[in-house]
């Protein structure tokens, strides 16, 4: 099994979520995250007065899959995230040692 969590812009994230259902993708979590990389940050105007914002709002997707289904889900996610800018995020894919549904116990693949 692998974790595949994905930083990518707010606006984005109805894309990506239909992106990963049509790729069979049953559940997700959705986290409000901030931070930066190359993109650094920007600077807004607020009553003339210029700052600037070095933490950008993003959101993180994190799904756990089935090691077969990591190209796809990684395709989906990326295809669906992309707008060809500065600031588009980053995919992390991780292994997962076990799973376990805490309603029924039900523990790794059976879980997911």
């Amino acid at each position: 099994m692998k974790k595949v969590e994905a930083v990518i812009r707010p606006f984005k994230l109805e894309d990506v979520k239909l992106a990963l259902v049509n790729a069979g993708i049953v559940g997700m979590t959705v986290s409000e995250v901030r931070g930066f990389g190359r993109q650094k940050g920007q600077v807004e105007r607020y009553r003339g007065s210029e700052f600037t914002v070095e933490f950008l709002q993003k959101l993180k997707i994190e799904v756990v899959i089935d090691d077969s289904n990591v190209d796809t889900v990684v395709n989906a996610i990326a295809e669906a995230a992309k707008t060809g800018e500065i600031g588009d995020g980053k995919i992390f894919i991780s292994p997962v040692e076990s799973v376990v549904r805490i309603r029924t116990g039900d523990r790794d693949a059976v879980a997911l």
